[in-house]
Protein backbone atom coordinates (compact mmCIF):
# COMPACT_ATOMS: atom_id res chain seq x y z
CA UNK A 1 0.00 0.00 0.00
CA UNK A 2 1.40 3.32 -0.95
CA UNK A 3 2.29 5.88 1.68
CA UNK A 4 0.70 9.26 1.42
CA UNK A 5 3.16 12.14 0.22
CA UNK A 6 4.13 14.51 2.52
CA UNK A 7 2.73 17.67 2.10
CA UNK A 8 5.06 20.48 0.34
CA UNK A 9 6.51 23.00 2.60
CA UNK A 10 5.11 26.19 2.59
CA UNK A 11 6.99 28.81 0.44
CA UNK A 12 9.37 30.90 2.51
CA UNK A 13 9.19 34.81 2.44
CA UNK A 14 12.20 36.66 2.59
CA UNK A 15 12.55 38.28 5.65
CA UNK A 16 13.22 42.34 4.86
CA UNK A 17 15.97 43.54 5.99
CA UNK A 18 17.62 39.86 5.90
CA UNK A 19 21.66 39.75 5.05
CA UNK A 20 21.93 42.99 4.35
CA UNK A 21 20.27 44.18 7.46
CA UNK A 22 22.05 42.47 9.64
CA UNK A 23 25.06 44.00 8.53
CA UNK A 24 23.63 47.12 8.30
CA UNK A 25 22.40 46.34 12.11
CA UNK A 26 25.96 45.27 13.03
CA UNK A 27 27.90 48.61 11.82
CA UNK A 28 25.15 50.64 13.18
CA UNK A 29 25.75 49.16 16.67
CA UNK A 30 29.26 49.28 16.26
CA UNK A 31 29.22 53.32 15.35
CA UNK A 32 26.50 53.86 18.56
CA UNK A 33 29.28 52.37 20.83
CA UNK A 34 32.61 53.90 19.19
CA UNK A 35 31.47 57.26 19.48
CA UNK A 36 29.39 57.14 22.72
CA UNK A 37 32.21 59.70 24.27
CA UNK A 38 30.70 62.04 22.12
CA UNK A 39 28.41 64.54 23.81
CA UNK A 40 24.76 63.62 24.04
CA UNK A 41 23.89 66.63 24.47
CA UNK A 42 25.46 68.14 21.11
CA UNK A 43 24.01 65.00 19.49
CA UNK A 44 20.31 66.40 21.06
CA UNK A 45 21.39 69.37 19.98
CA UNK A 46 21.84 68.41 16.12
CA UNK A 47 18.56 66.18 16.21
CA UNK A 48 16.02 69.50 17.62
CA UNK A 49 17.96 71.55 14.48
CA UNK A 50 16.38 68.88 12.63
CA UNK A 51 13.13 67.98 13.81
CA UNK A 52 9.65 68.86 11.63
CA UNK A 53 8.06 70.41 14.66
CA UNK A 54 10.23 73.40 13.91
CA UNK A 55 10.83 72.79 9.98
CA UNK A 56 7.64 72.44 8.91
CA UNK A 57 5.80 75.30 11.10
CA UNK A 58 8.12 77.87 10.77
CA UNK A 59 8.31 78.57 6.90
CA UNK A 60 4.53 78.12 7.07
CA UNK A 61 4.40 81.07 9.22
CA UNK A 62 7.06 82.90 7.42
CA UNK A 63 5.09 82.61 4.35
CA UNK A 64 1.60 83.33 5.44
CA UNK A 65 3.18 86.32 7.24
CA UNK A 66 4.65 87.58 4.44
CA UNK A 67 0.98 87.57 1.75
CA UNK A 68 0.20 90.98 3.54
CA UNK A 69 -1.55 93.83 1.38
CA UNK A 70 1.82 95.64 1.28
CA UNK A 71 3.49 92.98 -1.33
CA UNK A 72 0.03 92.56 -3.06
CA UNK A 73 -0.52 88.92 -2.32
CA UNK A 74 2.52 87.82 -3.91
CA UNK A 75 4.13 85.54 -1.70
CA UNK A 76 8.19 84.18 -1.72
CA UNK A 77 9.18 81.80 -3.95
CA UNK A 78 11.95 80.30 -1.71
CA UNK A 79 9.37 79.96 0.74
CA UNK A 80 6.96 78.30 -1.06
CA UNK A 81 9.51 75.77 -2.62
CA UNK A 82 10.25 74.79 0.87
CA UNK A 83 7.11 74.05 2.55
CA UNK A 84 5.77 71.96 -0.65
CA UNK A 85 9.06 70.04 -0.15
CA UNK A 86 8.61 69.63 3.67
CA UNK A 87 5.09 68.32 3.02
CA UNK A 88 6.26 65.67 0.20
CA UNK A 89 9.09 64.45 2.58
CA UNK A 90 6.13 64.53 5.54
CA UNK A 91 4.07 62.33 3.37
CA UNK A 92 6.66 59.85 1.94
CA UNK A 93 8.96 59.53 5.02
CA UNK A 94 5.26 58.32 6.68
CA UNK A 95 4.14 56.09 3.62
CA UNK A 96 7.36 54.11 3.19
CA UNK A 97 7.88 53.89 7.40
CA UNK A 98 4.58 52.25 7.47
CA UNK A 99 5.10 50.10 4.63
CA UNK A 100 8.67 48.60 5.36
CA UNK A 101 7.64 48.65 9.68
CA UNK A 102 11.69 48.54 10.28
CA UNK A 103 11.51 48.52 14.22
CA UNK A 104 14.30 51.02 15.48
CA UNK A 105 17.26 50.13 16.96
CA UNK A 106 16.72 47.78 20.15
CA UNK A 107 19.46 50.32 22.46
CA UNK A 108 17.65 53.45 21.33
CA UNK A 109 17.20 55.34 24.63
CA UNK A 110 13.67 56.31 25.93
CA UNK A 111 14.00 60.04 25.72
CA UNK A 112 12.99 60.41 22.16
CA UNK A 113 9.59 62.48 21.31
CA UNK A 114 7.26 60.39 18.97
CA UNK A 115 5.00 62.66 17.62
CA UNK A 116 2.73 60.68 15.29
CA UNK A 117 2.35 56.45 15.20
CA UNK A 118 4.78 56.32 11.87
CA UNK A 119 7.64 57.91 14.36
CA UNK A 120 7.76 54.51 15.58
CA UNK A 121 9.30 52.49 12.71
CA UNK A 122 12.84 53.22 11.41
CA UNK A 123 13.41 53.10 7.86
CA UNK A 124 13.85 55.95 6.37
CA UNK A 125 15.06 58.49 8.87
CA UNK A 126 12.83 61.42 8.46
CA UNK A 127 15.64 63.98 9.89
CA UNK A 128 18.07 62.87 7.43
CA UNK A 129 15.59 63.18 4.50
CA UNK A 130 14.05 66.77 6.31
CA UNK A 131 17.78 68.10 6.46
CA UNK A 132 19.03 67.06 2.89
CA UNK A 133 15.87 68.47 1.32
CA UNK A 134 16.62 71.76 2.95
CA UNK A 135 20.79 71.85 2.31
CA UNK A 136 19.82 71.07 -1.03
CA UNK A 137 16.90 73.09 -1.88
CA UNK A 138 18.39 76.44 -0.53
CA UNK A 139 21.96 75.62 -1.83
CA UNK A 140 20.12 75.44 -5.49
CA UNK A 141 18.03 79.53 -4.18
CA UNK A 142 19.85 82.41 -5.63
CA UNK A 143 21.51 84.72 -3.21
CA UNK A 144 22.53 82.00 -0.75
CA UNK A 145 26.12 81.83 0.68
CA UNK A 146 28.02 79.25 2.40
CA UNK A 147 26.32 76.43 0.45
CA UNK A 148 28.69 73.61 2.33
CA UNK A 149 28.20 74.91 5.46
CA UNK A 150 23.94 73.71 4.71
CA UNK A 151 25.69 70.14 3.67
CA UNK A 152 27.53 69.83 6.52
CA UNK A 153 24.63 70.22 9.01
CA UNK A 154 22.63 67.66 6.84
CA UNK A 155 25.39 65.31 7.62
CA UNK A 156 25.63 65.97 10.77
CA UNK A 157 22.53 65.39 11.59
CA UNK A 158 22.17 62.27 10.20
CA UNK A 159 24.98 60.63 11.72
CA UNK A 160 23.43 62.04 14.92
CA UNK A 161 20.80 59.72 14.34
CA UNK A 162 23.10 56.51 14.51
CA UNK A 163 25.43 57.60 17.13
CA UNK A 164 22.31 58.61 19.51
CA UNK A 165 20.90 54.98 18.57
CA UNK A 166 17.83 56.27 16.54
CA UNK A 167 18.25 54.64 13.37
CA UNK A 168 20.53 52.18 11.40
CA UNK A 169 22.74 53.49 8.38
CA UNK A 170 20.87 52.43 5.99
CA UNK A 171 17.92 54.17 7.07
CA UNK A 172 20.15 57.59 6.94
CA UNK A 173 21.61 57.13 3.65
CA UNK A 174 17.99 55.88 2.37
CA UNK A 175 16.59 59.54 4.08
CA UNK A 176 19.32 61.46 2.59
CA UNK A 177 18.58 60.43 -0.60
CA UNK A 178 15.27 60.91 -0.44
CA UNK A 179 15.51 64.33 0.67
CA UNK A 180 17.80 65.46 -2.36
CA UNK A 181 14.83 63.74 -4.66
CA UNK A 182 12.39 65.44 -2.74
CA UNK A 183 14.71 69.29 -3.42
CA UNK A 184 14.47 68.13 -7.13
CA UNK A 185 11.07 67.47 -7.07
CA UNK A 186 10.48 70.79 -4.46
CA UNK A 187 12.58 72.59 -7.88
CA UNK A 188 10.03 71.51 -10.33
CA UNK A 189 6.65 72.22 -8.94
CA UNK A 190 8.13 75.78 -8.22
CA UNK A 191 9.48 76.49 -11.77
CA UNK A 192 5.89 75.06 -12.83
CA UNK A 193 4.24 77.49 -10.51
CA UNK A 194 6.49 80.66 -11.31
CA UNK A 195 5.71 80.07 -15.06
CA UNK A 196 2.00 79.64 -14.24
CA UNK A 197 1.20 82.05 -11.55
CA UNK A 198 1.27 85.34 -10.72
CA UNK A 199 1.35 85.17 -6.95
CA UNK A 200 4.64 83.98 -6.44
CA UNK A 201 8.04 86.85 -6.09
CA UNK A 202 10.34 84.27 -8.79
Amino acid sequence: MASASAPAPAPVKPARFSGLGALDAAVSLRLHALFLPVPRLLLKALEVAGDGRIWLPVPISLLLLSATPASSGQVSSLLVGLVAGLVLDLVFVGLVKVVVRRPRPAYNAADMYVAVAADHWSFPSGHSSRAFLVAAFLSGAGGIQHREALFIWAAATSASRVLLGRHYVLDVVAGACLGLFEAWLSSLILTFLCSHGSFLVC
